[in-house]
């Protein structure tokens, strides 16, 4: 009877092993990473693993660092962290580029290598799909070179998503608030945005949750999106338990603080309440429902296309008729109205006397002179030889 439980704790031992190793990258996949070749650069010994815990990194998988040197003895040490996702590696990204700035200092952020990269002055940061990447000057290189190294090593990395998160996106004017963001899968990280501010200690992280932070001058907005309906009923419930809690012992509390779909979202010193909900009016939440298996529902899509299309054709039919008509119409009167000018024209110049008030009229009283007798209707009567 304890043979089954204790061979499904041998599974389990098993199955959590095979997780563990499957997680790390191999010495195989490591070299892949950092070649011994790199460009006009070859590598000074094998890749050295990086020791974890560095509070800058986000969901380690594995990290190395390789130094490479040229014939003109230019060196160039390379450092690669592989993580578990695409946002983990952004997070990563702007964790390190933090450490070379502060918090309000604008990132110029830019596409010049991989998804997202940092230039500076001896060094290139940039993160391509689950893997950040920084290429370090140690001597004698020059930025191009630099530049031209990181190209190398990006073109070997999994494209990934090849995008920044989509949480990113749903700030207010993201693009410009990109310069200032942070990005947290973690508590830790989170609370580091805003370390005054207790209300954060009540964001649980479970089930994948991700956060961003940005300045909007004086005014910092925290994001947090949460994966499930359920995982944001419970974490707003306890934050506007935490909220009630901290206003009663006189604590800070956030300007504002609203739930938008599976978003928390967080305004802090912000000059007013009014203006903080205008900042969170523009937080929009894009909700995405995909079935599984068959559509129980595609007849119904299929007669919304249908329709949708018809209308679409019998729009275009009026529109381009309605077009054609004007552009007839149009040619018409002006052709029309330059014949017109150009007939009374000719009437105005003519000096022939006309009691028809300048119509054309049949000669039957032969009072008007004929220039050409040729062209007259003869009496009838036939001239004889």
């Amino acid at each position: 009877m304890r043979i089954k439980p204790l061979f499904r704790l041998c599974v389990v031992v098993s199955a959590i092993l095979s997780t563990s190793l499957s997680s790390a990258a191999s010495p195989e996949e490591a070299a892949k990473l950092l070649p011994t070749e790199l460009r006009a650069f070859k590598a000074i010994g094998g890749p050295k693993a990086l020791t974890a815990g560095d509070p800058r990194i986000t969901n380690l998988v594995s990290a190395e660092q390789r130094e490479y040197r040229s014939d003109k003895n230019e060196r160039v040490l390379v450092t690669i962290v592989k993580t578990k996702s695409d946002s983990s590696a952004y997070a990563t990204l702007l964790a390190y580029a933090r450490g070379v700035s502060n918090f309000l200092t604008e990132l110029k952020l830019g596409g010049v290598v991989g998804t997202r990269s940092l230039e500076l002055p001896n060094e290139l940061m940039f993160f391509k799909g689950s893997s950040y990447v920084s290429v370090r000057s140690v001597r004698g290189i020059n930025h191009a070179e630099l530049i031209e190294l990181a190209r190398a090593l990006a073109a070997g990395l999994d494209n990934g998503e090849g995008d920044i998160p989509v949480l990113v996106k749903h700030l207010p004017d993201w693009q410009n608030a990109e310069s200032h963001v942070f990005y947290a899968l973690e508590p830790a990280h989170l609370k580091s945005f805003a370390p005054n501010q207790p209300v954060l200690d009540s964001v649980g992280f479970d089930g994948g949750t991700e956060a961003v932070s940005t300045l909007y001058g004086e005014t910092q907005m925290i994001l947090v999106e949460f994966t499930t309906p359920q995982l944001a009923t419970e974490n707003d419930q306890r934050t506007l338990a935490k909220i009630q809690e901290l206003r009663t012992s006189g604590q800070p509390v956030p300007t504002v603080y609203r739930r938008v779909g599976n978003y928390s979202v967080f305004v802090f010193n912000a000059a007013s309440e009014q203006a903080a909900n205008q900042l969170i009016d523009q937080v929009k939440y894009e909700q995405v429902v995909q079935w599984l298996g068959d559509n129980p529902n595609w007849l119904k899509q299929a007669q919304k296309q249908y329709t949708e299309t018809t209308l679409g054709v019998l729009v275009t039919v009026v529109k381009t008729s309605g077009l054609a008509a004007m552009v007839c119409f149009g040619v018409g009167g002006f052709l029309g109205a330059i014949m017109f000018a150009r007939r009374r024209a000719q009437q105005t110049d003519a000096n022939a006397y006309s009691d028809a008030g300048g119509m054309m009229r049949l000669n039957l009283d032969e009072m008007t002179g004929q220039t050409d007798p040729s062209k007259l209707i003869g009496s009838g009567i036939s001239e004889k030889s």
